[in-house]
């Protein structure tokens, strides 16, 4: 039972007398199962707070360098900010490098801005192209840890990817597809909005595989290359719509589902399933008002406070805890939203 504590330090945390604690560490016998497992909890405790000492005081400088719609951005801004108390007595400061769409060019201009600048870490959702992976491996190499967010970069040196597990998400999208049109003839639109990003492309591979996994063969109608945003995915879909009078129902990978919706709606066709990711405010109101058959969902907030910690232990300011299991699947329908999530009137 190796610990840097005194006898005296655990008999006080423990309330037993130093002549107890020393007969359960030294193994001297005369004690009760029940007292020893108190001198045990004792020393857990100390280590925790020996922790919270360390911790105590320091300040950690994030970067959050992230290319995506401003919904899913706005919303992990939201789910840090909330999380930060239950990084205490850490103080966790944050710097954010948001960008909708642009050139790899101008993202790997800030990754290495703060490469150059410094930081205790990166927080970074990004395409999957080989400038990205050089840019992670010079910040890895100026000593700041990267842990990559929502989709991954497995080529780079990045410390540890926190999100869900993507193959598995697409599966769970192609079950409740396949359930919800049961023997209805119908083709099935898959938005994604760049094929670059890691996460959207294993779900696309996980969606097309479970959707062979039972029921009739239907046909995958993919537009892609609007970045998810709702000014460039409109025109896409109805492109898409115009060719193909069977598209029923849609697997929303990437985004823009109000300009999607808006698109059949123009065209006068009803959806007969639509499954999306992620609660950010555009699919909370979607869902709310049953324009959406359900959201992909995971704890946002959890992953932020994963991510924080993950860099804190690079920095040795927490004990290394293993490896973790990707984030849970929520699926998520109008009747069990979570309360944070439910719009207000």
């Amino acid at each position: 039972m190796g610990h840097p504590y005194t006898i005296r330090e655990i008999a006080r945390q423990a309330g037993l007398s130093e002549a107890t604690v020393d007969r359960v560490l030294n193994h001297r016998g005369g004690v009760r199962e029940s007292t020893a497992r108190e001198v045990q909890q004792a020393i857990k405790d100390l280590d925790r707070q020996r922790t919270q000492v360390r911790i105590g005081g320091r300040t950690f400088m994030i970067d959050i360098v992230m290319q995506t719609p401003e919904r899913f951005s706005s919303a992990v801004r939201d789910a840090l900010e909330a999380e930060l108390p239950s990084l205490h007595p850490a103080i966790v400061r944050s710097r954010f490098h948001f960008r909708e769409t642009d050139p790899a060019a101008e993202l790997v201009k800030d990754l290495d801005r703060i490469a150059a600048r410094g930081s205790q870490g990166v927080i970074l959702k990004a395409p999957e192209v080989p400038e990205v992976t050089a840019a992670v491996g010079r910040l890895v190499a100026a000593g700041i840890p990267v842990v990559t967010l929502v989709t991954d970069l497995p080529s780079s040196p990045r410390l540890a990817y926190v999100g869900i597990d993507n193959r598995a998400a697409g599966a769970t999208a192609a079950y409740l597809i396949r359930q919800w049109l049961a023997d209805r003839p119908g083709h099935v639109l898959v938005t994604i909005s760049r094929g670059s990003f890691r996460n959207e492309e294993e779900r696309e591979m996980g969606f097309r595989s479970g959707m062979r996994g039972g029921g009739p063969l239907r046909r995958l109608v993919e537009v892609t290359d609007s970045d998810g945003l709702d000014s460039t995915q409109r025109a896409l879909v109805l492109a898409a719509l115009e060719r193909d009078p069977e598209i029923n129902a849609v697997y929303s990978i990437g985004g823009g589902n109000t300009a999607t919706i808006d698109a059949f709606a123009a065209l006068g066709r009803g959806v007969l399933a639509f499954v999306a990711h992620d609660l950010d405010h555009d699919n909370t109101r979607l869902l709310a008002e049953g324009k959406l058959s359900a959201v992909l969902h995971h704890d946002l907030r959890q992953d932020m406070r994963r991510a924080c910690q993950t860099i804190m232990r690079a920095q040795q300011a927490l004990p290394d805890e293993g490896p973790f299991l990707p984030s849970v699947i929520q699926v998520v329908t109008p009747y069990n939203m979570p309360p944070y999530n439910v719009p207000t009137v």
